[in-house]
């Protein structure tokens, strides 16, 4: 089955065709015969991979035979074969032998009579003629829609594979599944084929979620939202052709479904006896998994009866059944089938589900309920249950369920019948759902229609309410004005003050506004003393006092302030306070006081601890960009995006998105991903609507880096203008980066000779400078050491404008050596190494800073500085790689080491060995959450460092070094 979608790339079976190939021509084949059968439903995509499999064999040298079997039972013999030899023979153009033995085995055929040597003369004949067309090359035999083989075709497969004849060859053939039912003739045949060692049979399953998102975007021509990715992921089950098909129509603007789908799938159905057809219906209509034991209740069958029609519908691939009961294969048949029924129908198969599930023993189920009650046409019957479905999912974390449901409640509502309905409950009870899960703009919006049906002046829990949904939105200076506008309101409790006061300093804290965050969380704690059960306000003002007085005063005050805020919320158990204590504790440790590894491995842990309390799309996501950042600091490069492909995975919005695409963006400017980075950047600029320094400042610093890598020196000198701008932050270490980023802009400006330098700017810079470092000598130690370690830089860049200072550049090399900064550590020795060059002194010291510094940018994936790092040593002729004593390269193989493969980072590792499979970027990158481009860098650097130039020659080193 193949959809009208030509140029639908082969997605998801590279795997399988790396397998299919070895075990039809790999070594363990060699010189016997050998088959593989590939079973699967309609649409999956067989006809696709035989023909993809064929090409790749003809490649590898094999002669390749592809025919069909005819849906005409066995009126055609042999009709697959003759079909192959004709299109074979058609093919050939220049092999004259082989083509004459191509048509003498045609020949043959048509001069074939009955004989009293019976059809075992006629089978050698054929095997004869065969092994004259391979003249000793492999020969596969690929044959389509196997289920409708013929019979005399059925017994020269047997006769072959069993070795009867002279030949090996090969044979590939698909079978559609659902048509080996009951006493089909190719189910015996099979059954023996399985018997020999050398006969494979693969059931080719459905894509998985990430393929389908490819194959649809590919069909589409552009990334799919996550709702049309969701919605294209339900309805297809992962089915290419329907996948195509689906996607065909979103391309093309079509609502609804395309008449191609819903006639193949009533078709299906319609072939399914009388009770199987009942029972599709009935799953159509229910939530799965349906139960055994509701679908007898609901269709009323005998227990016989009911499993024959379930049995009947699971082998024609439109059910499938698990312990946990039945499912549809195909979300997009309950599509088709509720156009099928009158409304009366379906009503009734809800009305039975929801009486069914009522009357059960035991925990009601009120989900289900809710729904079935709902499409039953009883609103009133489905309020309640929707209310207690949303109440339960709340107990149990579950946010995004509960939101749902109470969307359904409101829904609802509006027609409630004798129901009385507290419409501003369900409101605040649904915005504060879609706040936990992350649905900030829902949150909002449904705040604004709470605030227009109580009218009259907002109270001072809406203030804050809103505010935080304003905070989380990424909306912070708004948020910071609702907050004072509820420490200012008159009805603002002694409680909603301290909840005020203490949410304001931990917003402040996000903004790097650290005196300010510790005045108010002063002000919140002795508010919070004289309020009963105020652990949620004690909690966040003494995370905001911990970390102000770590950065500010005493790191260790500060330190075990917050770690008592993270035991006090592990007590009281609000899942919000925990996500917060923990926030805050990774954030200060990775941050200013420079713990790197503990602070890695305490956002990590949080991380997890705050999936399990149902936070992981917000405060999770968040959690794992504090440990990117960590990563990335330390040089761990490849597990850092190990955790970005995780932190994706939760589909952040918000705040919780511009934390985690900074993170990303950081690797993409390390790496020279221009593109991903740029793509990051701006996402982050349009979150950032009313964003403070803590963000906007990184923001711009990212961007000027990325400017620079581009030779682009006059952005990036407006990129660290702009963030000179955002003056209100206490966070010292991120001006001083920036700063850093501005003098290195004028510095790469005066050495490419491109753009004037700026000496206002200049000099602007140097008074920040300046300032930056009288501001941080009453900061705490550890603040003032990181800071050190950029001004050190900036000190460096500065002396780039008139002749670099080679013992200025290691300092810089040493300070950030001690602080274990690799990347800084490597860009200062490259500078180093220039400023000595260009004073044509110390050349021996300077070819070892440039060896030095490759080494830990290869290590790293760092393209763009290793590029300038082998620029340099190129133009100063110095080599960069190390002489061993017995005069060897070091990482060259020799006899007593020959790991061709020691110079690759572990990514680079796994991207080669995927390479090596014969995978292609864009199949590697989704098999590892990379994007395309970043494979694309990794492979380049596999090359360089493999000093090979195309994909064959690293694939042979790689099954050289793996062999056995």
């Amino acid at each position: 089955m193949a959809s009208d979608v030509d140029t639908a790339p082969l997605v998801g079976r590279a795997e399988l065709v790396q397998t299919v190939r070895s075990a039809l021509l790999g070594d363990g084949a060699h010189g016997q015969t050998a088959a593989v059968f590939l079973t699967g439903e309609s649409g999956v995509g067989k006809t696709r991979l035989l023909g993809e499999i064929g090409d790749r064999l003809r490649e590898q040298g094999a002669v390749v035979l592809t025919g069909s079997c005819l849906d005409i039972g066995d009126a055609s013999p042999l009709h697959p074969l003759l079909q192959a030899l004709r299109r074979f023979d058609a093919d050939l153009s220049t092999r004259a032998r082989t083509s004459s033995a191509v048509r003498g085995l045609l020949q043959m055929f048509a001069d074939e009579t009955a004989g009293p040597d019976g059809a075992g003369a006629l089978l050698e004949r054929v095997s004869r003629g065969l092994h004259l067309i391979a003249e000793g090359r492999p020969l596969v035999l690929i044959l389509d829609d196997l289920q409708w083989v013929d019979r005399s075709t059925r017994q020269l497969l047997l006769y072959l594979l069993a070795g009867l004849g002279d030949l090996q060859l090969s044979v590939l053939a698909a079978v559609r599944a659902e048509s080996l039912q009951g006493a089909h003739p190719l189910r015996r045949v099979l059954t023996e084929l399985r018997r020999l060692r050398t006969v494979r049979v693969l059931d080719l399953a459905p894509l998985g979620r990430a393929d389908t998102e490819e194959l649809a975007a590919a069909v589409v021509g552009r990334t799919l939202s996550a709702e049309a990715a969701e919605q294209v992921w339900q309805r297809s089950g992962g089915n290419p052709f329907v996948i195509e098909e689906l996607a065909r129509d979103l391309r093309d603007g079509r609502d609804g479904l395309s008449e191609t789908l819903r006639e193949i799938f009533l078709d299906r159905v319609d072939a399914l006896p009388q009770h199987a057809h009942a029972v599709v219906h009935a799953v159509a209509a229910g939530v799965e998994p349906v139960q055994h034991w509701l679908l007898a209740q609901v269709l009323r069958l005998p227990e016989d009866e009911l499993i024959d029609a379930a049995r009947a519908a699971v082998a024609h691939r439109l059910l499938v059944g698990a312990d946990d009961g039945y499912r549809l294969r195909h979300r997009l048949v309950a599509e088709v089938l509720a156009h099928e029924l009158l409304p009366a129908e379906r009503s009734g198969l809800h009305r039975r589900y929801a009486e069914a599930l009522t009357a059960a023993p035991g925990e009601l189920h009120q989900a289900r309920l809710a729904h079935h009650w709902r499409l039953a046409g009883e609103p009133a019957r489905a309020l309640p249950a929707a209310v207690a479905a949303a109440q339960e999912a709340e107990r149990l974390h579950g946010y995004a369920e509960a939101h749902r449901h109470w969307s359904a409640a409101l829904q609802l509502a509006a027609d409630p019948g004798p129901l009385t309905v507290d419409r501003v409950e369900l409101l605040e009870n649904a915005a504060e759902a879609a706040h936990h899960c992350g649905e900030h703009a829902r949150a909002l919006a449904l705040l604004e229609e709470l605030a227009a049906l109580r009218g009259g002046e907002p109270s001072c829990a809406l203030h804050i309410r809103r505010a935080r949904y304003l905070a989380a939105a990424g909306r912070s200076a708004l948020a910071e004005e609702e907050y004072q506008r509820a420490l200012k309101a008159a009805d603002c409790s002694p409680r909603d003050r301290a909840a005020a006061a203490a949410r304001l300093a931990e917003l402040l804290l996000h903004l790097g506004r650290y005196a300010d965050a510790g005045e108010r969380a002063r002000e919140a704690l002795a508010l919070a003393e004289n309020v009963e059960g105020s652990a949620t306000e004690i909690v966040l003002a003494s995370s905001a006092l911990g970390f102000s007085d770590a950065c500010l005063e005493d790191p260790d005050a500060g330190l075990a302030v917050m770690r008592d805020a993270l035991d006090t919320a592990e007590r009281a158990g609000q899942p919000e306070d925990v996500a917060c204590a923990y926030l805050h504790l990774a954030e200060l440790l990775t941050g200013p006081l420079n713990i790197l590894e503990e602070g890695v491995v305490v956002a990590r842990r949080g991380a997890e601890r705050v999936a399990e309390l149902g936070l992981g799309r917000t405060w999770g996501t968040r959690l794992l960009a504090i440990a990117i950042n960590g990563l990335f600091r330390v040089g761990q490069w490849a597990e850092a995006e190990k955790v970005v492909a995780a932190a994706l995975r939760h589909r952040p919005s918000g705040a919780d998105a511009v934390e985690l695409l900074l993170a990303r963006c950081r690797l993409s400017v390390g790496y020279g991903d221009i593109e991903a980075a740029g793509r990051d950047l701006d996402a982050v600029a349009t979150l950032l609507a009313g964003g403070g320094a803590r963000h906007v400042i990184p923001l711009l610093t990212l961007r000027s880096g990325l400017a620079m890598w581009e030779g682009r020196h006059d952005v990036a000198r407006l990129a660290v203008q702009r963030g000179l701008t955002e003056s209100r932050s206490d966070d010292v270490m991120i001006l001083s980066a920036l700063v850093w980023h501005g003098l290195r802009a004028e510095a790469e400006a005066h050495a490419s000779r491109t753009v004037d330098v700026d000496p206002t700017a200049v000099r602007r810079l140097r008074d920040v400078a300046d300032r930056v470092a009288r501001k941080s000598a009453g900061a705490a130690r550890p603040v003032r050491s990181v800071v050190e370690g950029f001004l050190a830089l900036c000190a460096a860049e500065v002396s780039r404008l008139d002749g670099s200072d080679p013992e200025l550049w290691a300092v810089s090399a040493a300070e950030w050596d001690g602080r274990n900064h690799p990347y800084p550590a490597a860009y200062s020795r490259l500078r180093q190494a220039e400023a000595l060059l260009a004073r044509r002194s110390r050349v021996a010291t300077a070819g070892k800073l440039l060896r030095e510094a490759y080494h830990v940018a290869q290590g790293l994936g760092a393209v763009p500085l290793t590029s300038e790092i082998r620029e340099l040593a190129g133009r100063a002729r110095v080599s960069l790689e190390e002489r061993e004593p017995n005069g060897t390269t070091r990482g060259a193989p020799t006899e007593e080491s020959d790991d061709e493969l020691a110079a690759l980072t572990a990514r680079e590792r796994e991207v080669l060995a995927l390479v090596a499979e014969g995978l292609t970027n864009k199949e590697i990158g989704q098999r590892l959450f990379i994007s395309e481009r970043t494979i694309g860098v990794h492979v380049s650097h596999i090359f360089d460092k493999l000093q090979v130039r195309t994909r064959v020659q690293a694939s042979a080193i790689q099954l050289r070094n793996h062999r056995g």
